[in-house]
This record gives structure tokens, C-alpha cells and sequence, in this order.
């Protein structure tokens, strides 16, 4: 397990390098405790085992609360060719005992108050 989090450490720490324009305005309007006091990570590796047979795979959120155990996903064009994918993580991540909230690119970037007020009641 201890080289899968490390190889997923040093994925989040590349995509936090290289984020899209909406990852950066999403964390401009959560960074610092802005939401509801509640901290964020950004690009928060998930590390979970795979069939009980000590095999671990993980894979990255785009945002992360963990006091609120809330993901948030930012959907750019890619998710709409991997719909199948995106709903097995969710369901992973709920099995794990979060919930995940899901924003277009297009929503954040054209309506970024919109998605914070979204965001706020996700939180209470």
C-alpha cells in the first residue's frame, strides 16, 4: 500500500501543477476556509482496496473536504466520454462514506457565485 500512496502523492502534486482554468476559480472561491469555514484540498489522492485482496488502487478528487466528507468533481469535456467511469467512482466514494457534488467547467467558469452558493448548501 505504501507505494501506491506514494505514487498517487506524486500524481495530485502534478495535477495540482497543471490544473484547468475552472479547478483554479473553483479553489480561488474555497481556499483559505472561504466555504462555510470549512477547509479543501485540491487534487486529494484516494487510496482504497480493491476485491479484499490487499491489491490498492487509488484515484484523485478534484477537491476534497474532509470535515464534510464531500468530494467535488469538476467535469470537463473528457467526462463526457467516460460517464461509466465517473459513476464508479462515485459509487466507490460513497461506499466509502462521502458524498460527491458534480460541476461543469462551463458552471464554474460562467457562473462561479452560482456554484458557491450550490456548494455552501452541500455543506449544511
Amino acid at each position: 500500500m505504501m507505494k501506491v500512496r506514494a505514487l498517487a502523492t506524486q500524481v495530485a502534486r502534478e495535477l495540482r501543477r497543471s490544473q484547468t482554468e475552472s479547478e483554479t476559480v473553483f479553489w480561488e472561491l474555497v481556499r483559505r476556509k472561504q466555504c462555510a469555514d470549512k477547509k479543501f484540498y485540491r487534487q486529494y489522492p484516494m487510496v482504497f482496496e480493491y476485491e479484499k485482496e490487499r491489491n490498492y488502487r487509488f484515484f484523485i478528487a478534484d477537491f476534497y473536504c474532509r470535515e464534510s466528507k464531500l468530494v467535488v468533481e469538476i467535469d470537463g469535456g473528457i467526462h463526457e466520454t467516460q460517464k461509466d467511469y465517473d459513476s464508479y467512482r462515485t459509487f466507490l466514494m460513497n461506499q466509502m462514506g462521502m458524498k460527491v457534488i458534480r460541476f461543469s467547467n462551463k458552471e464554474v467558469l460562467e457562473s462561479p457565485q452560482k456554484v458557491f452558493i450550490k456548494l455552501q448548501k452541500s455543506l449544511t
